[in-house]
């Protein structure tokens, strides 16, 4: 039996949402899923999240650290003698390569957004963090640009099941980022 005291209690919700969603897509969770998975009473997940909408964006904000920690994990990204190209390539390879489900949950609670607004701060914070990340080594634009290929790339490989060509991500990140180098700066000279 659970103990009353149980400060733990409002992350093994977060956790238990997180499965639910897993394995059961957004339509499967509630309030009482949820309880019955994380076997604490019903009340407890209406006390710390009073509304499905506040519990999917505590397990958004928590899936979105997936991403993050691969990107973190991968500190070539800021190092100007590696390519970026490559390194994000390789990011994608290996994100995709890892749990699948960790990374169909992440897109299925990215993508609700687009009914819950309650969500979208939370998506857009991911996007603006990895962009943020990626401005360091290429210009504002060019980095939201980057983000919006990887999405696009991932959700393909995602949605259509085929393997993910490590080698064409290169290629299409490649020429982003060498359009953002050729891109005319803000007073309309070279960006070069």
């Amino acid at each position: 039996m659970a103990r009353r005291h149980d400060p733990e209690r409002r992350q093994r919700i977060i956790d238990a949402a997180i499965r639910v969603v897993g394995r059961s897509g957004i339509a499967g969770l509630s309030h009482r899923s949820v309880a019955a998975e994380a076997d604490v009473p019903l009340g407890s997940t209406t006390y710390h999240f009073k509304t499905l909408d506040e519990l999917m964006v505590a397990a958004l904000r928590q899936a979105n650290e997936g991403f993050a920690k691969v990107v973190a994990a991968r500190g070539g990204l800021e190092d100007p003698r590696t390519g970026l190209a490559d390194g994000l390539a390789g990011l994608m390879g290996e994100w995709l390569a890892g749990e699948r489900t960790g990374v169909e949950l992440e897109y299925e609670l990215y993508l609700a957004a687009l009914r819950r607004p309650a969500l979208r701060p939370v998506a857009a914070e991911w996007c603006e963090g990895v962009a943020e990340h990626l401005s360091r080594r290429t210009d504002p634009v060019t980095a939201r640009a980057l983000v919006a290929l990887m999405d696009g790339i991932c959700l393909q490989v995602l949605l259509t099941g085929t393997p993910y060509d490590e080698g064409y991500a290169r290629e299409v990140l490649g020429r982003v980022i060498a359009g953002g180098d050729e891109a005319p700066g803000r007073d309309g000279t070279s960006g070069a």
